[in-house]
């Protein structure tokens, strides 16, 4: 018995210098992408349109921000856990590390969500974005002429469709706009394109988020869900709300058909096949047409998970 319990022990202590780590790359990565102080400051976060965005940093001149409004400056909405008293209480070093940085390195706790904080429930939440900064970038990603699509989050904003990005280097301009289907350019293999088409796992990240932020704010937080609605909606209704777009892409309509075989004449038919669909790359950001590889089961099969009913 005592051998069982100093291996529990040892078994404990590896997990809390795991979890510590893990904390201490958090937080060094927070500072790195909200830091506004310094000779050559690197923060993402942009206080003029409350988005994340690209810096570029070129020897000897100042940082250039892109202001790209693409699936990257969504991506601290994924760096989010809710941590629950019970966890707390089985790992008491992983508390008195936590408190170790709120005593001697504020400047790092206060970039984050105040974990010092439980809800009624006792859950604590760990995010990069406190509340302010995930309801702006929520209501970027909840508008329709933005992120927003009938069948998912769109990988660029639409918003460039008629706001084009440029940038000019050494008398070469290199642009980006909105590109809701396959790629305008063979530049990266004619057949992959991150400038607006929906991509599930990205998709998949999103949901999976909001419902660990609805853990810990639950009914308090409400959002407008699609803006201009007027339709208020919890973070858990938001991640169900965008589960259903995407599902809409393989589920078919009263016509029999499916949105992602569109209308190319692709359509599976045949009593024995219909009911296996194919796995696209991505989908057109307006359609929801699948492009790209047809045979992506290791990450749009994810729609498998958001097809589950919820227990």
């Amino acid at each position: 018995m005592m051998r069982i319990a100093l291996v529990l022990s040892q078994t404990n202590r590896v997990y809390v210098d795991l979890a510590t780590k893990f904390l201490e790359h958090f937080l060094y990565i927070s500072e790195a992408i909200h830091s506004t102080t310094g000779p050559m400051p690197t923060g993402l976060w942009d206080e003029q349109d409350e988005f994340y965005y690209d810096v570029l940093h070129i020897d000897g001149e100042a940082p250039h921000t892109m202001r790209i409004r693409s699936l990257v400056g969504l991506i601290p909405l994924f760096a989010v856990e809710v941590l629950d008293g019970d966890f707390l209480k089985a790992f008491p070093e992983f508390l008195a590390r936590l408190d170790w940085f709120i005593t001697h390195r504020p400047d790092l706790a206060s970039l984050v969500s105040d974990w010092r904080m439980p809800n009624k429930q006792g859950y604590r939440l760990m995010s990069l974005m406190r509340k302010h900064r995930l309801n702006v970038v929520l209501t970027r990603i909840l508008d329709e002429t933005e992120f927003l699509s009938d069948y998912g989050v769109r990988s660029l904003s639409k918003y460039h469709q008629k706001n084009p990005y440029s940038f000019t280097r050494d008398g070469e301009t290199m642009s980006l706009h909105y590109e809701p289907g396959e790629g305008e350019t063979r530049l990266y293999g004619g057949n992959s394109n991150w400038r607006g088409p929906i991509w599930m796992p990205g998709n998949f990240m999103i949901i999976d988020s909001l419902r660990k932020f609805d853990l810990y704010y639950g009914a308090d937080f409400e959002i407008e869900c699609p803006k201009g609605s007027g339709k208020m909606l919890s973070l858990a209704q938001v991640a169900d709300e965008l589960a259903a777009r995407l599902q809409k892409l393989f589920l078919k309509g009263s016509d029999g058909k499916r949105i992602a075989s569109g209308d190319s004449g692709d359509q599976i038919s045949g009593p024995e096949i219909s009911d296996y669909p194919l796995f696209h790359e991505y989908f057109h950001g307006d359609t929801g047409r699948g492009l790209g590889a047809s045979h992506q089961t290791g990450w749009t099969g994810l729609v498998a998970l958001l097809l589950q009913p919820k227990t």
